[in-house]
């Protein structure tokens, strides 16, 4: 049979393990998906609606140019390339602001935490 000591020394060692083992598992714990993949959608339709904004300007002022100066499609046709090309202008600017937020987030996330050097 085993003494007294030897279990409150087993014991010892198991809740040592234990506490040892909550720290990693709540230091490896997934992130909360609470509003990423919502922010992530959100992104998306801003990027449509963008490029979509772009077309529909475009037409709108060729169309009423080519009504103001008579000049038949060619207007319509300039001005909705143009607004394809400000939509698609418009589109990557907001790509790369997400990427700059999101590479700061992650080299925030990637940073040590800061050891608190009042303790021994």
């Amino acid at each position: 049979m085993s003494d007294g000591s030897s279990d409150a020394s087993e014991r010892a060692r198991l809740a040592a393990l234990e506490a040892r083992l909550d720290a990693i598992r709540e230091r490896d714990r997934p992130a909360e998906r609470g509003t990423d993949h919502v922010a992530q959608g959100q992104i998306a339709w801003r990027m449509v609606t963008e490029l979509v904004a772009g077309i529909v300007i475009g037409v709108g002022m060729g169309l009423g140019f080519d009504a103001l100066f008579g000049t038949g499609p060619w207007l319509l046709m300039l001005f909705t390339l143009l607004g394809l090309a400000a939509g698609v202008r418009t589109m990557m600017r907001t790509a790369r602001e997400v990427e700059a937020k999101q590479a700061a987030e992650a080299a925030q996330a990637a940073k040590p935490p800061q050891k608190d050097e009042t303790r021994g």
